[in-house]
């Protein structure tokens, strides 16, 4: 076995493991937080026959495939996209892991792996809320404040540990401006055209700023840019296949999260190679 694959697989099945784990509880997230319901109470139960949901029955994505995708009780279909949303969001924990995972961490252990400890857990933390917000925001048009809002405080603290046992307090510093500039940005933005940004939108501007900046000042830009560039086009393809209107109502918070994770894994290539075409390199 070749060095990068014993850093890999390792990796690999913790932090993909992980991710189905947390995909599991994303699709309670997505399905009772817009109904307002508790995430814990009462437990999952068939929305046919009402049966509760047995332990064996709740693997992630076994059980949907032992069940043929029927309820055992009824068997009323269970939709393809919770094993979907949970394999979806154990593949994302897996390139995050590879993105932001020291590969030394298996084999030497210290204080700089140990400071990349919270940096790892809030881009993980960023990869849950970006599935559960692109998913509620797809179904109801909505960015509730109970995933936004202790984003902030979850990417503040965790990038502030990251500083405090690393010395990146640049970065720290950097995160805080990309808060408060893709902020105010999106905040002018949904003043002066009400009916096409939302205040929803604003507040997640915030955290995806945090997160961008706490990178540096081309994955910043790149994603802020990628986010009106990928849903413009996509708009446009709707718009031209006529399957909205043009008030159709298309959410722009899939395509802030979408842009966000291209600065995050290709920003700092796309804003070099801008930089050197502009001949600053």
């Amino acid at each position: 076995m070749t060095a990068s694959l014993a850093w890999i697989l390792p990796i690999g099945v913790a932090v993909g493991g992980f991710g189905l784990l947390i995909g599991s509880f994303l699709n309670v997230v997505v399905y009772r937080l817009p109904n307002g319901m508790s995430l814990s109470t009462p437990p999952s139960a068939c929305p046919g026959c009402g049966s509760r949901i047995k332990a064996y029955d709740n693997v992630p994505v076994l059980s949907w495939l032992a069940l043929q995708g029927k309820c055992r009780g009824c068997k009323k279909a269970i939709s393809a996209r919770y094993p979907l949303v949970e394999l979806g969001t154990a593949a994302f924990f897996f390139i995050v892991g590879l993105r932001f995972v020291p590969r030394g961490l298996l084999l030497e252990p210290g204080h700089a792996i140990v400071a990349q400890l919270p940096v790892v857990l809030a881009f993980l933390y960023l990869a849950a809320i970006s599935v559960a917000l692109g998913l509620i925001d797809v179904d109801v048009h909505r960015l509730p404040n109970a995933i936004v809002l202790p984003s902030y405080v979850a990417g503040v603290v965790l990038f502030t540990a990251a500083a405090v046992l690393s010395g990146e307090w640049d970065s720290l510093i950097r995160g805080l401006i990309g808060l408060a500039v893709l902020w105010v940005a999106y905040a002018g933005m949904a003043l002066a055209y009400p009916g096409g940004m939302g205040f929803g939108d604003v507040k997640l501007a915030g955290v995806l700023g945090l997160y961008l900046g706490w990178l540096g000042w081309g994955p910043l830009i790149v994603g802020a840019f990628a986010a009106f560039l990928l849903g413009g086009l996509f708009s446009l393809i709707l718009l031209g296949t006529k399957r909205v209107g043009r008030k159709g109502g298309i959410p722009f918070g899939p395509w802030m999260l979408v842009g966000a994770w291209v600065g995050i894994f290709l920003g700092p290539s796309i804003w070099a190679g801008y930089l050197s075409f502009l001949g600053f390199n």
